[in-house]
């Protein structure tokens, strides 16, 4: 099944939500970067919400980035997103090995453990608008759930989970984020809280043959749920060897030549995606010329 976001409303546009199914970006993530189990769900959770905030963009060039840095072994996280909700990340450290947590999980909030979560959004002004949360569980859902309370005054409710197989591939990844409007009435706030609180796990669901679509209609039902588009999502870098060359290019005249008097080609590595970009010293001439 291909991955793909719902996007929709619920009770008279009181609701806004997003809903994503995407096992298949995960495990393309999973196999670039070749993380550990606690890696892949700290990375797949956090791809799945950059996935969903890229397609609330009003512009397909407009940029979201989701940023952590924090004090646990897997040291910090990065994912961009794109408007047409196509997404990429990559953790700084891969290779995280932890036991499970006290639920027999995959401990991915000691893989955090402290940090700062920084939201940045580039939608072709000046500068970018950049929200700061501290990181207060660590498992990401509830970390993001904070951020669009604090920074964006939006009272929401975010799940995202990531289960694997044995052989540590991906089993099953997705999530959604539910946004109250502003004028949403009190007794739909206090009934889809009671609703939230009974709702399995993501993976689990999932696991039961639900769809998001299905889950979406459970949570909203007797709410006059509406669909409004499904878009597909994927793990896709837009990284090329002109992006790169101007990158080599902008590290200055000095640099470049420093570069070829050492009579050796470089390689630049694109974090994102594990491409190489070689330049032999002919074509760190011409960048000079």
């Amino acid at each position: 099944m291909t991955d793909y976001i719902l996007r929709g409303t619920a009770a008279d546009n009181q609701v806004r939500f997003f809903a994503a199914t995407t096992k298949n970006l995960v495990e393309t993530a999973r196999e670039i970067h070749n993380t550990s189990p606690v890696a892949t769900a700290a990375l797949g959770r956090l791809l799945t919400a950059g996935a969903m905030m890229g397609s609330m963009s009003k512009s397909d060039t407009d940029l979201t980035t989701l940023q952590i840095k924090c004090s646990g072994p897997i040291e910090g996280l990065i994912v961009t997103a794109d408007g047409n909700a196509n997404v990429k990340g990559y953790v700084t450290n891969p290779n995280v090995i932890l036991p499970a947590n006290s639920k027999g999980k995959l401990d991915v909030a000691k893989a955090l453990d402290l940090g700062v979560l920084s939201v940045i959004k580039d939608i072709g002004l000046k500068e970018p608008y950049v929200g700061q949360t501290h990181l207060v569980s660590g498992e990401i859902a509830e970390d993001l759930t904070y951020y669009f309370a604090t920074s964006e005054q939006v009272p929401s409710s975010v799940a995202l989970g990531v289960l694997m197989e044995r052989d540590n591939t991906v089993k099953q990844a997705g999530g959604f984020i539910i946004q109250l409007m502003p004028y949403a009435e009190e007794t739909l706030i206090a009934s889809l809280e009671e609703r939230l609180k009974a709702f399995s796990s993501i993976t689990s669901l999932f696991e039961e043959g639900m769809t998001p679509e299905t889950m979406m209609e459970q949570l909203f039902q007797g709410f006059h749920m509406q669909i409004m588009d499904q878009i597909p999502t994927a793990f896709r870098c837009d990284c090329s060897r002109e992006r790169v060359t101007r990158a080599v290019m902008s590290v200055g005249r000095k640099e470049i030549q420093s570069m070829i008097d050492e009579h050796k080609p470089i390689e630049v590595n694109c974090h994102f995606c594990g491409k190489h970009y070689l330049f032999d010293t002919e074509e760190l001439q011409n960048m000079l010329s």
